[in-house]
């Protein structure tokens, strides 16, 4: 018999048979998944919101980048929150709404994906990860008809088809691939508009990276709730790449070279 075999064989002798992480919690520990009560919630106004993120597939893989900052109203609550999360060896997720709830669903997601991947011995095909991600949102319908919505990307490294691929959904749950790129949150419409000009198919990786950037940066000129960076504090972006080798963070001292170079581009075009 195989390891896989025998610990998939043990653990279902502990009463862990299942390859859902969420299933066994519904069924053993329905109170620890992540709920808010449909009477006294908290106004969604009052919460922390993340804004915007985006992804964008390159000659190597995917680039998936957000801003830092997080509002409540019309306040800046937070200015370093982290809005790309690893979920496992070979996929991400970039996070946009409630900053609770969508914490709480990226670190679900990502113990999903890891108990999925103990309990069968194996890595999870990349369509059936973002299947799992899409029934996530979807129990998340009753906080998003709260206004507690989240909306996050997804992408991995397809090992079977040897790319990069992005996810994108909507509140239900409904899961929709994008083959080039694509941004959401507050400022995700204008992120668009920049990658429309800047996209090309094929580009390399720090040009891949500096057109994300550069879209983050048209976003926060036009979005209250995006920030840009923040010289005096030293705060900028956060990057990661998607590639067959695994999950990659971009230096920050990278990041912050590439701000530079672009705003100080942006400041020549103004003269």
């Amino acid at each position: 018999m195989s390891s896989a075999a025998e610990s998939k064989g043990l653990l279902g002798l502990l009463g862990f048979e299942s390859p859902s992480f969420v299933e066994l919690l519904r069924r053993e520990q329905a109170g620890l998944l992540p709920s808010f009560p449909l009477e006294g919630a908290p106004q969604p106004s009052a919460i922390p919101h993340g804004t915007t993120v985006l992804a964008l597939r390159y000659s190597e893989g995917v680039v998936m980048g957000g801003d830092r900052r997080a509002i409540e109203g019309f306040q800046v609550s937070s200015r370093r929150i982290d809005k790309v999360y690893r979920t496992d060896a070979h996929s991400a997720m970039a996070i946009a709404g409630a900053a609770g709830p969508c914490i709480e669903m990226a670190r679900l997601f990502q113990t999903e994906l890891e108990h999925y991947e103990k309990i069968e011995g194996e890595e999870l095909a990349l369509d059936g990860k973002a299947n799992k991600l899409a029934q996530m949102i979807k129990m998340n319908l009753p906080m998003a008809i709260q206004g507690l919505v989240v909306i996050p990307i997804y992408a991995g490294y397809d090992l079977k088809k040897a790319e990069g691929r992005i996810f994108k959904y909507d509140v239900a749950g409904g899961k929709y691939e994008e083959d080039d790129y694509y941004a959401t949150g507050s400022g995700g419409k204008d992120a668009r508009n920049s990658l429309k000009k800047l996209y090309r198919p094929g580009l390399g990786e720090k040009e891949a990276i500096r057109v994300g950037l550069e879209a983050i940066l048209d976003a926060a000129e036009d979005d209250l709730g995006t920030g840009g960076p923040d010289l005096v504090r030293g705060i900028y972006p956060n990057v990661m790449l998607v590639k067959a080798e695994g999950i990659l963070d971009v230096p920050e001292a990278e990041v912050q070279i590439l701000c530079e170079e672009i705003t100080a581009q942006k400041k020549a075009q103004i003269r």
